[in-house]
């Protein structure tokens, strides 16, 4: 497989997965190029046209290879200078994929965080609330990214001659839809249950060997978790602190996500919402291993570093 058509697989994985159903994300495609259309000509130069096919410019190529045969890939959650000069240490690297993005994909954070509001209104929340709500915390997430020096890693890479690309949302979709299908099937009742649920799974259990497994960060155990919501699982980054009172509104009790600030478990707490934290880095690691067990299947070799939890789902032929 050439780098471009790995991304083409990472982007259709993440379209098959994505809560709001692949024909609601082709609808979101469709008005994006309209509004292409109507661009004047030096509008259009500048428009980034990967949006018109990609609807998770956080997960993109950031240095191609064309035509290169891709063998060996280093796998990291977040990719640095360091692991970069690990490749080469390495040696016989010819990918290196991040999950977290970089370079142009993290400086398109924001946009990603659209996907947000349609969840919300999956669970009941009303869409006018959840878009007004959230265009604020994506006014703050794009300020925020503003001064980070977004091509650090992208410079490195570049000048050691590998090719480079993320995998954020697209892999984030696939533990919704994978937790989703968990919680579907095992119908927890009570809060505690959630979390059995959770550590059935084997990044999971092994997060909690190593000191970071799932952990309840608002609610008690003993309580019914109700209509349980993976608001928190997809979608950029974490959204509007104020979003839970209005999801408790909605006749949601227990929320399931990655991470979760003080403000934002604070919050919760208020709206008398159970909020179970699976874990950031073994999330993380679940989303990839989907995405990386398909590339084995192709012959491509795995070489996980930098917090990725490595776990295949399929066996190799002896």
């Amino acid at each position: 497989m050439t780098i471009q058509q790995i991304h083409q697989l990472s982007i259709k994985m993440g379209m098959e997965s994505d809560l709001r159903g692949k024909a609601g994300v082709q609808k979101m495609l469709g008005r994006i190029k309209k509004k292409f259309e109507k661009l004047s000509s030096q509008e259009k130069k500048e428009f980034d046209q990967e949006k018109l096919t990609n609807p998770y410019p956080d997960s993109r190529v950031l240095i191609d290879k064309p035509g290169k045969q891709i063998k060996k890939v280093l796998v990291g959650i977040d990719i640095g200078s360091a692991e970069i000069v690990l490749a080469q240490q390495l040696g016989g690297i010819d990918l290196i994929i991040s999950h977290h993005p970089l370079g142009k994909g993290l400086a398109d954070l924001e946009e990603v965080m659209k996907l947000q509001a349609d969840v919300l209104n999956l669970y009941g929340v009303p869409i006018n609330i959840a878009e007004s709500l959230l265009k604020l915390r994506i006014e703050e997430v794009s300020r925020g990214v503003a001064p980070v020096n977004l091509y650090r890693a992208v410079d490195a890479a570049k000048l050691l001659g590998f090719g480079l690309m993320s995998c954020h949302t697209v892999c984030d979709n696939l533990v919704a839809k994978f937790l989703d299908r968990k919680i579907k099937k095992n119908k927890p009742e009570y809060v505690e249950d959630v979390l059995e649920s959770l550590k059935e799974i084997s990044e999971y259990q092994e997060a909690v060997k190593l000191g970071f497994g799932p952990r309840l960060f608002a609610g008690s155990p003993e309580r019914r978790a109700g209509k349980i919501a993976l608001t928190e699982i997809t979608g950029g980054t974490e959204g509007s602190p104020k979003i839970y009172e209005k999801m408790a509104q909605a006749g949601i009790g227990t929320i399931v996500g990655m991470h979760l600030s003080e403000k934002h478990r604070a919050e919760a707490e208020k709206a008398h919402l159970n909020v179970v934290i699976a874990g950031h880095i073994s999330s993380d690691s679940l989303g990839m291993n989907l995405f990386l067990d398909e590339l084995e299947k192709k012959g491509i070799t795995i070489i996980p570093c930098s917090g990725l939890i490595r776990v295949k789902r399929f066996k190799t032929r002896s």
